[in-house]
C-alpha cells in the first residue's frame, strides 16, 4: 500500500517553480509587518503542498498576490506648505471660509507635529561643564537649552516638551535620579541620559532601572555623546503618531463637498480616492468575503488601497447617509471600526484575515442629512457644515468658475462671449432654486449650447458678443421660480415668516382670520405636526394674555380661528413659525395692522419666551431678496448673526427679541 502511495505521489506534476520562487522572493524582499509576513509564509507553505491542478492552488496564488500587492509601508510625503495649500483652495473654490480654515488648521497641526527639530535640555550645576555640552550639541544642529539644577529643569519641562534631557547625577536641591523620576512623570515620552563623575555599577544599574536611556562617565567622551544623541534623534517618530481626524462634510447637494475633498488631497500632495456608498446594502462589499466561499473577493476598502499603492491617501466616503441595511448585514457598522482612531490601525478584512493599518489615511465623509446616521457613527465624525451660497456668491462662482469652463466645453473660445452680471443674476434667481450651484451649472450650459448653435447658423462674423439680461431671458425662456416678495401695505392678521428649505431660505405668509363659531382652531396648508403644535401654543398664549393685548376674552369662545400658510401643495414642517403665528393672532384679535416690511422667525413657549432656531443666515438672505427691511430673530441666535458681519452682509436691520411681547411693538404698525 505504501509503495503505491509513493508511486502516485511521484507522478504528480511539481508546482511551477516560477510562481513559488517569485512569491518567495517577493516575501523576503518586501517590507512587511511581522503578522503579514507570517501569514504570507504560512500560505506559501500550504501552496507548496497543493496540487497545481487543484482549485485551491489558484485561490492561494490570488491571495498571496493580493497580500503582497497591498501598500503596507508605502506612503506619500505630506506637502505642509500652508501658503500653497491656501492658494489651491482659493483657486478651486469661492467662499467656504470656515471649511478652508478647518483644512488649514489641520495642515498647521501636521506641520508642527512633523517638525524635524530635536530638542535637548542640558542640566548641570557646573557652569563650564554645562556650557561645553550645550556648545557641542548645538554645533550638531540640535535645539539646546540649559538649566543650572533639577528644579530649574523641571520648570523648563513644564513649559516645553524635550526629546532628551542630559543631566548630571550629583546636584544641589535635586539630584539626577530624582529629576529622572519627575521628568518622566510630567513628560513620559522624554528620554533622559545621566552624566556623572562618580560612576559605579550600582548607580548605573539604578539609573537604567528607573528609565534612563544611557549612562556616561565624566570626563565625557564627546564622540560617544554625539553618536548617542544622533542615534536617539534618528529614532524620533513623532509624525507617525499623529491621528488624522475623520471629517464629515454635511450640507445640501451641489455645495462643493466632493470637490473640496479633492482640493484637500491636492493641497496635501496625497492621492485621492472616492467610494460612492449610495444604496450599498451588503456588508461584505466593504469587509470582503471569507475564503471559504467560492469566488471570494477582498472588500472594496482594501481593493482601493491596492489600486492606489499608498497607505495614506485622502479617502472620501461619499453619501454615507444613504447606506441601506437588510438581511445581508449593516454596512454602516464597518465604519465604526474604520473611522475610529483607536481601532482602525488594526482593520481586518474577511478575505485578508490580517490587520491592515488605516490610521495614516485622512478619511472624509459626505452627507446630506446627518439625522440618517446612527449615533455611534456620528460620534466618530467631526462635522463640517456646508451652507448654501448667497445670490451674490453664486453670481461670482458662475463668473469665475462655472461659465469659463462651460464656454470652453462648448467651443465658444474664439472669441469668448461676454455674459453680464445682470444676466447671471437673472439665471440664479429666476431659473434655479437650490443651496448649491449644480442646477446653475446646467442652466449656464443651456445658454452656451444656444450660443453655439447661433454661432454656427450666423457665422463667426455675426456671433453674439455679449449676453445681457434680455438675451438671457430669451435664451432660457420663462423663469420657473418666482420668489415671495414683501407686501406693500400693512395687513390685519397676516404676518411674514422666514423658513429654511433644502434650496435655502424663503419667506412665507401666515394668514389668520376669525369667524363666528364655537372656538375651533382650523389649520390648513399641508402643515406638519410640529407646526400644528406651534399654532396651538400661539393661540393659547394669546388667549392667556388677552387682557394685556386689550382683547375681550369672550371672543375666543364664540369665534373660530382659521390659520393658513399658502402653497398648500408643499408640505411644511419645522419649529420656527411659532413667533410668526403668535404675532398674526395678536394682530387679528387686537385689530392692529402688521408691518409688511418686517419678517419673523423663532419658536415660542407657553409663557411667551422665544427659542432659538436654525438656518438664520439663509433666512436673513431670503428676507433681503424679498425687500424686507427688518428681521426679528431670537436673542439666543445673536452669535449666528454676528458671524455674518464679515460676509457680504445684506442691507437688513436685524433685531433680537427674547419674548413674544418684545416682538409685538416692532411688528405691529
Amino acid at each position: 500500500m505504501l509503495f503505491f502511495q509513493k508511486r502516485a505521489e511521484s507522478v504528480l506534476p511539481p508546482p511551477p517553480a516560477s510562481d513559488i520562487g517569485q512569491l518567495r522572493t517577493r516575501i523576503e524582499s518586501q517590507e512587511l509587518p511581522h503578522h503579514a509576513r507570517e501569514a504570507a509564509k504560512r500560505e506559501l507553505e500550504r501552496l507548496e503542498k497543493t496540487d497545481p491542478s487543484a482549485a485551491e492552488y489558484g485561490v492561494g496564488l490570488a491571495y498571496l498576490d493580493f497580500l503582497l500587492g497591498l501598500p503596507w509601508a508605502a506612503v506619500t510625503p505630506d506637502r505642509l506648505d500652508l501658503a500653497q495649500a491656501e492658494a489651491v483652495l482659493d483657486a478651486r473654490h469661492h467662499g467656504l471660509g470656515q471649511i478652508k480654515d478647518r483644512v488649514l488648521e489641520y495642515l498647521a497641526s501636521r506641520a508642527l507635529r512633523a517638525a524635524p527639530d530635536f530638542h535637548v535640555l542640558v542640566v548641570d550645576d557646573e557652569d563650564i561643564a554645562r556650557a561645553n555640552l550645550e556648545h557641542v550639541l548645538r554645533k550638531e544642529g540640535f535645539k539646546v537649552r540649559g538649566a543650572a539644577n533639577g528644579l530649574e529643569a523641571l520648570a523648563e519641562v513644564r513649559r516645553s516638551e524635550f526629546d532628551l534631557i542630559v543631566t548630571d547625577l550629583k546636584m544641589d536641591k535635586m539630584d539626577g535620579l530624582q529629576l529622572l523620576a519627575e521628568a518622566r512623570r510630567i513628560s513620559p515620552a522624554t528620554r533622559v541620559m545621566l552624566v556623572t563623575g562618580f560612576a559605579t555599577v550600582d548607580t548605573a544599574v539604578e539609573a537604567m532601572r528607573q528609565g534612563a536611556v544611557y549612562y556616561l562617565a565624566k570626563p565625557v567622551n564627546l564622540d560617544e555623546l554625539r553618536a548617542t544623541v544622533a542615534a536617539l534623534a534618528k529614532e524620533k517618530t513623532a509624525p507617525a503618531s499623529f491621528r488624522s481626524p475623520v471629517l464629515c462634510f454635511s450640507g445640501p447637494p451641489g455645495t462643493g463637498k466632493t470637490s473640496v475633498g479633492q482640493a484637500i488631497a491636492e493641497a496635501l500632495g496625497r492621492r485621492f480616492h472616492r467610494i460612492s456608498l449610495a444604496g450599498l446594502r451588503d456588508e461584505a462589499e466593504l469587509r470582503g468575503h471569507r475564503r471559504t466561499y467560492v469566488g471570494a473577493l477582498p472588500g472594496r476598502v482594501l481593493q482601493s488601497y491596492a489600486r492606489l499603492g499608498v497607505a495614506n491617501p485622502v479617502f472620501m466616503l461619499d453619501e454615507i447617509d444613504k447606506i441601506g441595511k437588510d438581511f445581508r448585514g449593516d454596512p454602516a457598522a464597518v465604519f465604526l471600526e474604520m473611522l475610529d482612531p483607536e481601532q482602525n490601525s488594526q482593520f481586518v478584512d474577511n478575505y485578508l484575515e490580517a490587520p491592515f493599518d488605516l490610521s495614516r489615511t485622512l478619511f472624509i465623509a459626505t452627507a446630506n442629512d446627518l439625522a440618517e446616521l446612527s449615533g455611534p457613527l456620528r460620534d466618530r465624525l467631526e462635522v463640517v457644515p456646508f451652507r448654501g451660497y448667497t445670490t451674490r456668491e453664486k453670481v461670482r462662482i458662475a463668473a469665475e468658475h462655472l461659465l469659463p469652463r462651460q464656454l470652453r466645453e462648448h467651443g465658444l473660445t474664439h472669441p469668448f462671449p461676454t455674459v453680464t452680471e445682470e444676466a447671471l443674476r437673472l439665471t440664479v434667481t429666476g431659473h434655479t432654486r437650490e443651496a448649491g450651484v449644480r442646477n446653475l451649472d446646467r442652466e449656464l450650459g443651456r445658454i452656451c449650447r444656444k450660443l453655439a448653435r447661433l454661432r454656427l447658423e450666423q457665422g463667426e462674423g455675426q456671433a453674439v458678443a455679449e449676453v445681457d439680461a434680455a438675451l438671457a431671458a430669451a435664451l432660457l425662456g420663462p423663469p420657473p421660480y418666482r420668489g415671495e416678495t414683501a407686501g406693500a401695505a400693512p395687513r390685519l392678521g397676516v404676518a411674514t415668516g422666514l423658513v429654511y428649505a433644502d434650496y435655502g431660505g424663503e419667506i412665507i405668509s401666515v394668514e389668520a382670520i376669525r369667524m363666528e363659531g364655537t372656538g375651533e382652531l382650523l389649520l390648513t396648508g399641508s402643515l406638519g405636526e410640529v407646526l400644528r403644535e406651534s399654532a396651538r401654543t400661539a393661540l393659547s398664549l394669546v388667549r392667556s394674555r388677552a387682557g394685556e393685548l386689550g382683547v375681550d376674552p369672550g371672543l375666543f369662545a364664540s369665534q373660530d380661528v382659521h390659520i393658513h400658510i399658502p402653497a398648500g401643495s408643499i408640505p411644511k414642517e419645522g419649529s420656527s413659525a411659532g413667533l410668526t403665528v403668535a404675532v398674526a393672532l395678536a394682530s387679528l384679535f387686537s385689530g392692529r395692522l402688521l408691518r409688511p416690511d418686517v419678517a419673523l422667525t423663532g419658536e415660542i413657549t407657553l409663557t411667551g419666551k422665544v427659542l432659538p432656531v436654525g438656518g438664520i443666515r439663509e433666512k436673513i438672505l431670503a428676507a433681503a431678496r424679498a425687500g424686507i427691511r427688518e428681521v426679528l430673530v431670537p436673542e439666543a441666535n445673536r452669535p449666528e448673526v454676528a458671524a455674518m458681519a464679515g460676509e457680504d452682509s445684506p442691507e437688513v436691520l436685524v433685531r433680537h427679541v427674547a419674548t413674544v411681547f418684545a416682538a409685538l411693538p416692532l411688528a405691529l404698525a
